[in-house]
Order: C-alpha cells, then sequence, then structure tokens
C-alpha cells in the first residue's frame, strides 16, 4: 500500500485529488518565494484571526517554510495519500484531508499564545494518520495484514519526531492525528478496498489471503455501527466544548 511503483501519468491518473494537492502546494511554494506577500497574508497568526482574518485557519495548510518542509509534507503525502484517496469517493477525500488540518488550526489558534504563528500541511497529513490508525483499529477489512502490522510504528514515530524536533506546532500535529481518527468512521461508510489491492487482485498479481478482505467478519459490527458514529460525534463536541471553554478568559 505505501511502495508507489506506478510511472509518473499513471499516478496521476488513479489518484487525481492527491495530486493536485501536491502541484497546489508546489506552485504556492513557488509563487511564496517570489512574492513574500503571500507568506505574510496566509500564515496562520492567532491575533490577525482573532481580528477576524479566518482564512489563516485554512491557507497555512497550503504554505511551507522551507523546501524540506515542503519536500517531507509532499513526501508524506505522495505515499499516504493515495490508499485512502482510493478508499473513499474523491470529494470525501478533499474534506477528509482539509478538516484535520483545519481543526487543529482551529484549536492551535484556542491554546497557543496571540502572536504565534504557523504554516504548513502537517495537520492534515496527520490527519491521515490519525484515519491509518482507525483503520487498523476498527477497520482492518480495508488493508493486508503486512500494511497493518507497519501502522502503529508509523504513527509512534510521527508523535516522538513531533516532540524531539524543535519548531514544530505540538498542536498541530497531535490535534491533526486526534481529528483525523475522529472523522474516520464518518467518512469510511461504504469504503472500499484500496485501487492497488483491487487491480493486482484482478490481475490475480496476488493470492486472496494476502489482502484481510473478508466480509463476514463484518455483519456483527454493522449493527453497532449507528452507535459508534453517534458515540463520536458527541466526543468530538465535547472536545470543541472544552477546547472553547479553555479559551474563555478566567
Amino acid at each position: 500500500m505505501f511502495f508507489r511503483n506506478e510511472t509518473f501519468s499513471s499516478y496521476i491518473r488513479n489518484y487525481p485529488i492527491v495530486s493536485t494537492i501536491i502541484a497546489l502546494n508546489v506552485v504556492i511554494f513557488l509563487l511564496m518565494t517570489l512574492f513574500p506577500v503571500i507568506r505574510e497574508a496566509g500564515i496562520g497568526f492567532n491575533l490577525a484571526i482573532s481580528y477576524g482574518e479566518y482564512w489563516r485557519l485554512i491557507t497555512p495548510i497550503f504554505l511551507h517554510s522551507d523546501l524540506f518542509h515542503l519536500a517531507f509534507n509532499m513526501g508524506a503525502l505522495l505515499i499516504f495519500g493515495p490508499a485512502v484517496e482510493s478508499m473513499i469517493k474523491k470529494w470525501k477525500f478533499v474534506f477528509l484531508y482539509l478538516l484535520p488540518g483545519v481543526l487543529a488550526n482551529i484549536v492551535t489558534f484556542f491554546l497557543q499564545d496571540p502572536f504565534y504563528l504557523h504554516l504548513g500541511a502537517s495537520g492534515s497529513i496527520y490527519g491521515l494518520f490519525g484515519v491509518y490508525l482507525y483503520i487498523y483499529l476498527y477497520r482492518n477489512d480495508l488493508i493486508s495484514r503486512q500494511t497493518s502490522q507497519i501502522i502503529v510504528p508509523l504513527v509512534i514515530i510521527g508523535v516522538i519526531m513531533t516532540f524531539i524536533n524543535p519548531g514544530i506546532s505540538i498542536t498541530g500535529h497531535i490535534f491533526g492525528l486526534v481529528s483525523g481518527g475522529l472523522l474516520a468512521p464518518l467518512f469510511l461508510i461504504g469504503a472500499t478496498t484500496p485501487f492497488v489491492y483491487r487491480t493486482r487482485t484482478r490481475k490475480a498479481y496476488i493470492d486472496e489471503d494476502e489482502v484481510s478482505f473478508n466480509p463476514d467478519r463484518w455483519k456483527n459490527r454493522e449493527r453497532n455501527k449507528k452507535i459508534k458514529i453517534a458515540l463520536i460525534v458527541v466526543a468530538v463536541l465535547l472536545f470543541l466544548g472544552f477546547v472553547f471553554l479553555q479559551s474563555i478568559p478566567q
């Protein structure tokens, strides 16, 4: 799932949303180097947001501080985005990518000081990690056993890197991860196995046993789906309520 072996053209054809997001970030980065005002107008700046510049909750997702920052985030999206895009409808992937980043920026606005500055797609990238963590825990019909063994170490390494690297938005990373995990069950309703599995299975490149898909395993869980979704919605509302209360001056 995480090893890419497509040609450039087939990657774009199979994963158009991921390809578009990467291209958009690269173009914006090039424009930002030529016109620094783009960075100034779009960077996450809590004081400016408090004065009504709410677009700064979204625009930081598409801005990066330097080439390494851009390469790291877009490289992660290139590797981890395609499987999720092929599991769900294209428009759902757009929201599943953007919402964790926006929610992480909202939490950052409430928890960090007024002069806090931040930019980067890390909240959205960690949102994808949260989606994979949910899949590992509750929807492993969508992934192979080999892939499931990679997910937990991947998330642990990502969290450790968040706390040991200087200059990283800890709130952006952690709450991006949490938001992705909480949103995953809503967006994965009706999800199918990733495109790479469906294609290879049709071409008999892999054995059925390699993919852990087993519809019968989920019959007993279907009756609890609505309860799980309701509990997750309540948890999100309680979380947002807690953040709001924390922002009220004492």
